[in-house]
């Protein structure tokens, strides 16, 4: 299970290390792809292949459908990790995701997000601000 969130460097070359206690789930091989709220999602492939299953079922004939996955798997990649543990960054997703040296991990359970160090901060100011009504929803739906 990916969880918790760590603070780390990206290095002059555009590598970031993985945590270690990630690496094992993500394996050897991960998709990298734009996430929602500008961060950058991070998949194993198991879980790449689950997700990109589902989008390719949506209808075709809706053109928000064509755009979002159009985009989405336009920008996907895939990266090894290396024996140190680090993937290297495309320049496209880091100027897309605005990621500086100094970056957020957040484990969301089957994947992994990449945030900008400030642009997180701000994110979770904003949700936590929420958390009683965005709970309240998840009642409604049976969730919490």
């Amino acid at each position: 299970m990916l969880i918790g969130e760590h603070i780390h460097r990206i290095d002059p070359k555009k590598r970031l290390a993985i945590p270690a206690r990630f690496r094992k789930e993500l394996g050897e091989k991960v998709v990298i792809t734009k996430g929602l709220d500008q961060c950058l999602v991070l998949y194993p492939l198991t879980e790449w292949e689950k997700v990109a299953e589902e989008l390719s079922k949506l209808p075709t004939g809706k053109s928000e459908n064509r755009n979002f996955v159009r985009d989405f798997f336009s920008k996907a990649t895939d990266v090894e990790l290396d024996v140190l543990g680090r993937i290297l960054i495309p320049e496209y997703l880091k100027t897309l995701a605005d990621l500086k040296e100094k970056v957020v991990i957040v484990g969301i359970y089957k994947r992994l997000e990449i945030w900008n160090e400030e642009k997180w901060n701000d994110y979770k100011t904003r949700v936590e601000k929420q958390t009683d009504v965005l709970a309240e929803k998840l009642g409604e739906l049976g969730v919490y």
